[in-house]
């Protein structure tokens, strides 16, 4: 089948999607539609329907309160009965808007209880009150106990209508919400089938349009996934698929000029690599033979004619002198900072603690002349090269002996856990480094100091960048301490480790 073949598929594709598309909006429109009655109707009932017969209740109770606070204080005289036929008129009106936001008058019954309840006060109640405050308690003449009663049977007979009306709006609104509900139902059912019937249709189509051709070029390209690179990648299906396969063709082919590229290149970094062996081993011996000839010879200078030749020709030998050795201890540092990550041991599980105690122990004569005082937290076990990582320990103690201040130095070695890592501190108390050399201090031959103040090459902190970022770790100055100096630098956690220790707690 060739390319136009496969055209009237694609779009025969598209208008079936299209139709069910416009189907499915159609269906979750209704649904939107249904909802929003749905919604309403359940708003109207529970939001103003129930609340209306719970106000219409307390505005029955509130009219009765009244007449009961009447009647006690026809019988009694005593002010305190008046206090229901008193509370009772303000919690009649908020019962009556209270009525009236929720349902409104209900035809016209809420207006006519209230012009009721007033009359029935103009009428009788405030009469009685007035006559009861003059001549005392006592039985209200017949034909006004007579009136009152007709006025509020009047008043019970329009409460229990409108509370009937009121159950009557309930009862519309449940079968409004009912109605809403069922239709709701339906609709939601129509989408589950149209789904299932989308779903069906769509995967058919899928099936037989993308992904037995997808599954063809899926099965070519793990065969070249798999190293078969010179096998040609042949797709079919539709106009896409094809040019699918044909990109991934070209990206094959580029993939095989790429990987000759890549050993040619990785036959000239091993000659590189070849060079730069010998070129360290020239560096080591044949570089350094005339230097510690050209020390010796100075050095014998000094000892033989120290002091028999003027003061200028012994300053002379002397700067000969130290210039061969610091030539000597730069070609070292340079020699031990180009192998660190080219010329590599084996990894092993390294017990920190060891390596700073041992270092500790190498400047003891140095720690015992400053009075330091060394602190050091337990440290765990990493993965590394024994002799690197002493190195970092080593440099950064060291300069927090070479740096100190005018106190007694003071060194905390620290640990603490971050995430997969270790984060490790050395703090001091000594000089400090200014924040805006954070960043210059670990370049190589960096010096913040003139060389005759404190001695070194320059290369301890770039070294110790260099030994974490081999492995997998990275060191930093902290800027924001306010006194002497911290470094942080971060090693990876050996998982095997962390889950001996973790099985040993539990």
């Amino acid at each position: 089948m060739n390319l136009p073949d496969r055209l009237p598929a694609g779009r025969l594709l598209v208008i079936i999607v299209t139709i069910l598309l416009a189907m499915t909006a159609v269906a979750i429109a209704s649904t939107v539609v249904a909802l929003n009655s749905l919604a309403d109707a359940r708003a109207r009932s529970i939001d103003q329907v129930a609340p209306a017969e719970s106000r219409a209740k307390d505005l029955t109770r509130a009219l009765l309160d009244q007449e009961t606070g009447l009647r006690g204080y026809a019988l009694a005289g005593e002010q305190g009965f008046l206090t229901p036929y008193v509370d009772g008129q303000t919690a009649e009106k908020q019962a009556e808007d209270d009525v009236r936001a929720a349902v409104g008058d209900v035809n016209g019954r809420v207006s006519r209880i209230a012009m009721l309840a007033q009359q029935w006060r103009d009428d009788y109640a405030d009469t009685a009150v007035a006559r009861i405050r003059v001549l005392g308690p006592g039985l209200e003449p017949a034909g006004n106990t007579d009136r009152g009663k007709v006025l509020f049977d009047r008043i019970r007979s329009e409460t229990d209508a409108l509370q009937a009306d009121i159950a009557e709006l309930g009862r519309v609104a449940r079968n409004e919400l009912n109605s809403a509900a069922t239709l709701v139902l339906w609709l939601v059912i129509g989408m589950g089938v149209l789904l299932v019937a989308v779903i069906a249709g769509l995967s058919l189509l899928l099936h037989r349009l993308l992904i037995e051709p997808l599954s063809s070029l899926a099965e070519q390209v793990r065969e070249v996934a798999s190293g078969e690179f010179d096998r040609d990648i042949d797709a079919h299906g539709p106009r896409e698929t094809v040019m699918l396969g044909e990109d991934v063709d070209a990206m094959r082919r580029r993939i095989v000029q790429e990987l000759e590229t890549l050993a040619e290149a990785k036959a000239e970094l091993q000659r590189s690599n070849s060079e730069l062996e010998q070129f360290a081993y020239v560096a080591s011996h044949d570089l350094q033979e005339p230097l510690r000839k050209v020390a010796s010879f100075c050095q014998l200078l000094q000892r033989r004619y120290g002091g028999k030749l003027d003061e200028r020709a012994d300053q002379y030998i002397e700067f000969a002198v130290d210039g061969a050795k610091r030539m000597q201890g730069l070609i070292n540092d340079l020699l031990a900072f180009s192998r660190v990550g080219r010329i590599t041991r084996e990894m092993t599980v390294v017990d920190l603690n060891e390596i700073v105690r041992q270092v500790v122990e190498s400047y003891s004569e140095r720690i015992e002349e400053t009075g330091a005082r060394i602190e050091v937290a337990d440290l765990p076990a990493v993965r590394g090269e024994t002799s690197l990582l002493s190195a970092v320990f080593q440099n950064l103690i060291s300069n927090a002996l070479k740096f100190k201040g005018a106190d007694a130095p003071v060194i905390a070695v620290g640990v603490e856990p971050d995430g997969e890592l270790w984060k490790f501190s050395v703090r001091d108390n000594g000089i400090g480094i200014e924040p805006e050399y954070a960043d210059r201090i670990f370049v190589i031959f960096q010096r913040l100091h003139p060389k005759d103040a404190y001695p070194g090459t320059g290369i301890g902190l770039a070294m110790c960048r260099k030994i974490v970022e081999f492995h997998g770790g990275t060191i930093w100055l902290r800027t924001d301490v306010d006194s002497g100096t911290s470094f942080e630098f971060t090693l990876p956690v050996v998982p095997e480790l962390v889950a001996d220790v973790e099985e040993v707690h539990v």
